[in-house]
């Protein structure tokens, strides 16, 4: 076996027949690269500097950048290079497709619809909104708002806030045999003119809609659901007053009937859709997440250090309890964006 004294040593390629070039041929090889890059390519340099933080190396690139942009763009090389290389990674045929400055964008169903700033709550994105004072809250909805109502009334009722009690026992937003909520939530609004209204209904929902096409659809699909958010995003646009009522939608927690999961599932998804161009005028309050967390329904809950039963017999409505527990959810959103005339 042949023994090297130091395997580092240069010399041994030379006695191994291994060299090949010079140090001169490898400065004069590096050089005539950077002329090519210069010739072919002598944007990138300069494109490569201004992604790069201040400091002294982007300042030494953008020094050789400039003039090296300058040359390639005054020789044929770049173009030539680009075309013969184009091959490689083909651009489709864009023009026959509308681009983002386009005037009303379309799709093949038609026009998209504008997203307009009321889509974005202010506060989510970190703006500093001024609180108004708090004049009129009108609290209603079906027999779920109440004693929600009677809860809300009693804790603000030193705090000068006129509160308009108006619940509608039995009537649903699927079913307007007793009342129509269209029609109802625009009068509520025109005779009480509130600073802002808290909605909780949900107890009557399941019963059959009409489609599209004119049809009977029943619960709870992505057509039935369609049709509830298109009726509670009306009786929204009311509430909200053209921007000037915040309105607070409590989404129904979860009940005890299994057989009704999917009425609460759609109505809670339906109402979320129906607020997404009001975001800014309209919370949902999650109570579900405050009294069925998980979607599991549950007659008691820890308050305090006590467990307390939150239900009413019939595994629907709030108690009492349940309800004061509620409302004080309700006053710590209603306390984000208004204050009290009293103080």
């Amino acid at each position: 076996m042949t023994r090297h004294e130091d395997d580092s040593q240069m010399s041994r390629f030379e006695r191994e027949g291994l060299e090949r070039f010079s140090a001169r041929q490898c400065v004069a090889a590096v050089g005539l690269v950077a002329v090519l890059l210069l010739l072919f390519a002598g944007g990138s340099v300069r494109e490569a500097a201004e992604e790069m933080e201040t400091g002294w190396e982007r300042s030494f690139l953008m020094a050789v950048g400039k003039p090296s942009d300058v040359i390639a763009d005054n020789l044929p090389f770049q173009d030539a290079a680009g075309d013969v290389t184009a091959g490689l990674s083909p651009d489709s045929d864009l023009s026959a497709q509308a681009g983002f400055s386009d005037a009303g964008l379309t799709t093949a169903g038609g026009k998209l619809p504008p997203i307009t700033p009321d889509y974005f709550d202010p506060q989510v994105l970190g703006e500093n909104v001024p609180k108004r004072e708090l004049e009129t809250l009108l609290v209603t909805g079906d027999s779920l708002s109440t004693p929600l109502d009677l809860e809300l009334a009693r804790l603000l009722a030193d705090d000068g806030v006129r509160v308009e009690r108006a619940p509608q026992l039995g009537t649903g937003i699927s079913n307007d045999a007793l009342v129509d909520w269209a029609q109802l939530s625009g009068q509520l609004t025109e005779d009480n003119n509130p600073s802002a209204v808290v909605v909780f209904i949900g107890a009557n929902e399941g019963y059959p809609l009409p489609g599209a096409n004119g049809t009977q659809v029943n619960c709870c699909g992505p057509v039935w659901a369609a049709s509830f958010a298109g009726r509670a995003r009306q009786m929204m646009d009311n509430f909200r007053q053209a921007g000037e009522t915040r309105v607070y939608w409590l989404l129904v927690p979860t009940q005890r009937d299994p057989a009704r999961a999917p009425i609460t599932d759609a109505v809670n998804a339906a109402v979320s859709v129906a607020s997404q161009p009001w975001r800014n005028q309209i919370e949902l309050v999650d109570l579900p997440s405050v009294f069925t967390p998980g979607n599991r329904y549950r007659d008691s809950m820890d308050i305090d250090g006590e467990d307390v039963i939150v239900r009413e017999s019939d595994g629907i409505h709030l108690n009492d309890e349940g309800s004061a527990l509620a409302a004080d959810v309700v006053l710590d959103a209603i306390e984000q964006d208004f204050t009290y005339p009293g103080g």
